[in-house]
């Protein structure tokens, strides 16, 4: 099977395809075709960051072509998507069912990969934000593929006012499209400030300027892997709170609440209030080009890996 890997840490240009054998499915585990991966920013920066090559992890979805020892909750020919921990960029991968969901009658595994763990994340940052109809939202990194999600979400529970932030002004008609009613950019003097809630999907830098926007009694959720330090002078003064999420804690922690989120998510893309953005599918082999995209902050929603 084909398989993208790295050998040192750099840019994209450190990825290669190379063949390698099919893996096989242990206990409780299930071996599915792949269809489609996603690439998150996460994955992106350990491969530049990090002190060693990682083995890619991510969001897989396909259809079941074998099963380990006590993996009964599904059955071969089943189309499923879930987190894959090892060797996710490849032609066939390994899921535990514990980290597995069905795929819907009517949707695609593109549309898998872009919808249900960054549905989740943004739900789950929502859902901390404990927001109630009539505040408003500012939701950062907008247009990546939690961003979009969370936009929505905050337009379905009744925001008064949904503001994207974004890197650029060309992403500006793609958001508001997603129900943005108003777009600022980061390097804006003025945030449109004060915010209820804000969904914070960036952090380092961004960090301060998004806690100095938020109104009284105003919550940022932090759920990006950007980092970042605040000044707790700045939530006093606020009497505001910061809180950060993520989505471990509910997958491992409170699988029941996953479970009825998952199906909610589902119900929601049924009905029309949800939709995955996906920017581009593009080919397993050329990995380094989703990298890029993705690296220089170009993508308009998922970008996903197709074998």
């Amino acid at each position: 099977m084909l398989r993208i890997r790295h050998e040192v840490n750099g840019g994209p240009e450190v990825l290669f395809a190379e063949e390698a054998d099919r893996p096989e499915a242990g206990a409780g585990e299930v071996l599915i075709r792949v269809e489609a991966v996603g690439v998150t920013l996460p994955t992106v920066r350990k491969v530049r960051e990090g002190n060693e090559p990682i083995s890619f992890g991510g969001e897989v979805a396909g259809e079941i072509v074998a099963a380990g020892a006590g993996a009964t909750a599904f059955g071969i020919g089943d189309r499923v998507t879930g987190l894959c921990f090892t060797d996710a960029y490849a032609e066939f991968a390994v899921l535990n069912t514990a980290m597995t969901s069905r795929i819907p009658a009517g949707a695609t595994a593109v549309e898998a990969v872009a919808l249900v763990r960054s549905g989740l994340v943004a739900r789950g940052a929502y859902e901390a934000a404990r927001m109630e109809p009539g505040e408003s939202v500012l939701v950062t990194a907008a247009a990546s593929a939690v961003g979009t999600l969370a936009l929505q979400y905050a337009k379905a529970g009744g925001a008064a006012r949904v503001v994207a932030a974004v890197s650029s002004a060309d992403k500006a008609d793609f958001v508001r499209g997603l129900g943005a009613d108003e777009v600022v950019l980061y390097e804006d003097a003025d945030w449109g400030a004060p915010y209820d809630v804000i969904l914070d999907g960036v952090g380092g830098d961004l960090l301060g300027p998004a806690v100095r926007a938020l109104a009284t009694g105003g919550r940022l959720v932090a759920f990006s892997s950007g980092g970042g330090t605040v000044e707790a002078y700045e939530l006093l003064v606020r009497g505001a709170s910061m809180i950060g999420f993520q989505m471990r804690a509910i997958a491992v922690g409170k699988p029941e609440l996953y479970d009825r989120w998952l199906r909610e998510l589902w119900q929601m893309r049924g009905a029309g209030t949800l939709r995955a953005a996906v920017h581009e599918e593009i080919p397993l082999g050329d990995a380094a080009r989703a990298h890029t995209l993705i690296e220089q902050r170009r993508n308009l929603g998922k970008v996903v890996l197709v074998p």
